[in-house]
């Protein structure tokens, strides 16, 4: 038996290939579990912060950076035993040649494989700090955590891909730095519109002109924030349309913030009968100030007045405000007062005028 498995094929025994594909197949074989089981313990030392978020979510987001690492280093370890004839001649490591880029590949994907690894933790520390965030009451802190997360996702993505650059490549990651150093102006130049976007998504945190949630109009687009990033802002249209609006737009523009106002105003005129006398102009202007007055969400001392002769009407002026910044909220309290509005007008003798005109004819 031993000599058999001591026969040698291409400068490598049978044995050596038996254990290389040994290793290889009890990797795949338990890379699930070993992932799985590692990501758990990895848990242990997260657990008294990650509680909101929960063990299944964890390993959910490393059980494939793990995997793909452990991978990475079963096959290492696999074809590590086995080696290339000699007739061959094959290159050494350290010259051009299959072996070099081989290892180079190795290591471009354990670097990859590591970064992976710890945008996702990035990604599970975000969880974490925004179920923390929904318990407050700010909102401030909701819009804030994704920001921030997006932010480190972008520097351990920017610092695998500097290293790999380095290791995979050998170049001098030293004179990579100083060459975006000096380039960051050129690149300034041509992302002009990029970077007035990623300032203004800095000034909406610092002056805080509106949270998640909140029921904005911007230029023509009126909607409620869902959320801010890098670049844009995200805003769910009154009709449901999901519509991006430039950060420099949000800060540029006049932003009208409709939930953080107190009241709205209702203004409008009601045009009477020239045929209305002055008693019952009168008494309808008194009941209408007294019907609004009586409204449990309406401010006190409305503007109700007989404004002026119209073409066709005479015309009163009513001015109220609602202590509602809901908008459909204010429409049924609109609703309501028009309809005391036209039970007064009919029970006073009154009715509504509308455009018209009178043509007298005279016969000679």
């Amino acid at each position: 038996m031993n000599e058999f498995l001591d026969q040698i094929y291409l400068g490598n025994t049978i044995r050596d290939y038996l254990l290389s594909a040994g290793i290889l197949i009890g990797g795949l074989i338990l890379k699930k579990y070993i992932s799985n089981f590692l990501s758990w313990i990895l848990y242990r030392c997260f657990r008294r912060y990650g509680k909101t978020v929960g063990v299944k979510k964890f390993i959910e987001l490393l059980a494939a950076p793990f995997g793909l690492l452990l991978l990475i280093t079963v096959i290492y370890f696999s074809f590590n035993r086995l080696s290339f004839p000699l007739e061959w001649e094959m290159a050494a490591e350290k010259d051009f040649g299959v072996r070099f880029v081989t290892i180079q590949i190795f290591e471009g994907a354990i670097i990859f494989a590591i970064t992976w690894y710890l945008i996702r933790i990035v990604e599970f520390v975000g969880l974490v700090m925004a179920a923390r965030a929904e318990l407050t009451e700010s909102k401030l802190d909701d819009q804030f955590v994704p920001f921030v997360k997006s932010a480190a996702k972008v520097v351990v993505a920017g610092t695998g891909f500097v290293f790999m650059l380095g290791a995979v490549f050998n170049l001098d990651v030293v004179s990579i730095l100083t060459g975006l150093g000096i380039g960051g102006l050129a690149f300034a130049l041509a992302a002009k519109e990029t970077l007035e976007n990623l300032l203004g998504s800095f000034t909406i945190f610092l002056d805080k002109p509106f949270k998640l949630g909140d029921l904005v109009k911007v230029g023509e687009v009126e909607g409620r924030v869902e959320g801010v990033g890098f670049r844009s802002t995200r805003i769910r249209a009154l009709d449901r349309t999901l519509v991006t609006v430039p950060n420099k737009k949000m800060v540029d523009f006049e932003l009208l913030n409709d939930t953080e106002r107190e009241v709205r105003r209702a203004k409008f005129n009601i045009g009477l009968l020239y045929s209305t006398q002055e008693a019952q102009l009168k008494n309808v202007v008194v009941e209408i100030v007294k019907a609004i007055d009586d409204h449990p969400l309406t401010e006190p001392d409305p503007v109700v007045r007989f404004l002026e002769f119209g073409a066709s009407s005479l015309d009163i002026l009513v001015i109220y405000l609602a202590r509602t910044p809901d908008i459909s909220e204010f429409a049924k309290v609109k609703e309501e007062i028009n309809y005391k509005i036209m039970e007064i007008v009919k029970r006073n003798g009154c009715d509504f005028a509308f455009p018209s005109r009178t043509v007298y004819m005279q016969k000679e």
